[in-house]
């Protein structure tokens, strides 16, 4: 799935290697209707489905696709706001609206496309029951995965929270903690590395997709989907949501057909918005 020649990895060396001057914004906004679209991807799943778009469904639609993908959730905003990328599909609605209201962004995002159920996996224990006083849990150190997160623990009854009303809760916000659970505040696509060093570790879906863990089969716990703000969407800058080619890529990324490929491909790793 990889193999086309529209997919572009990017190996990260730092802020520099995506830096592009503020004409390369002005030229993304006129770029014409038949010019190549290029999306900023997490690997798995985002690269998969936009990859299966890009196979099956945009020579129809008349679009061309170029894939461009990240391993960590702030360069594929700083290449959009710069204008290297036209598009990205990495994030949801709460990690969007924090990082427009820290960076100072104008995006908008255009349509949901799947969900990644946020899950809690171990290496010694087979259940929440089984986490010992004073565990340590790993959780990620952004503040909207890290709320998400702690959100979950509460929902397993290990800790409940304060309310903070809009505010992400941080762990300075856990009101009660039975178990006296230890948290390991980590870069989230380190997470699936910190197991063998952690009791438990929670772990955004497709950081777990990527080191072969599912939500549905390893958790100890997981996410449930139904009323989840957290499906991940296609993001442009604002302005450029009726960009015909993203008009196209939205509706393809809605069809049937992509909900379908992410039923049969990921069987409840992965779950279409559509669901």
């Amino acid at each position: 799935m990889r193999t086309a020649r529209s997919l572009v990895p990017v190996l990260l060396v730092g802020a520099l290697a995506l830096t592009a001057c503020g004409s390369d914004a002005d030229a993304g906004a006129e770029a014409s209707a038949d010019a190549p679209l290029k999306v900023g991807v997490s690997p798995v799943p985002h690269a998969e489905i936009l990859q299966f778009v890009d196979d099956e469904l945009a020579e129809g639609a008349g679009i061309d696709l170029e894939l461009v993908e990240f391993t960590d959730y702030v360069q594929p905003n700083v290449a959009l706001d710069d204008g290297s990328l036209d598009a990205n599909y990495f994030q949801h609605e709460p990690y969007l609206e924090e990082q427009k209201a820290a960076a100072g962004y104008d995006f908008v995002a255009v349509t949901p496309v799947h969900l990644e159920p946020l899950g809690l996996y171990s290496d010694t224990v087979g259940s929440v029951d089984e986490l010992a006083e004073g565990a340590q849990v790993a959780i990620p150190n952004d503040p909207t995965n890290g709320a998400r997160a702690l959100q979950l623990l509460a929902d397993q009854g290990l800790i409940t929270l304060a309310d903070t009303g809009e505010a992400s809760a941080t762990v300075l916000d856990v009101e009660t903690n039975p178990k006296n659970l230890k948290f390991v505040e980590i870069e989230a696509a380190q997470l699936p590395r910190s197991l063998p060093d952690v009791d438990a570790a929670v772990i955004n879906g497709n950081y777990a997709i990527e080191a072969d863990l599912s939500p549905a089969e390893d958790a100890i716990a997981a996410e449930s989907p139904e009323g989840n703000p957290y499906a991940n969407l296609l993001v442009v800058r604002a302005g450029d949501e009726d960009d015909p080619r993203i008009v196209k890529l939205a509706e393809l990324l809605a069809s049937d057909e992509v909900a379908q490929f992410i039923e049969e491909t990921y069987s409840g790793t992965v779950i279409s918005a559509r669901s």
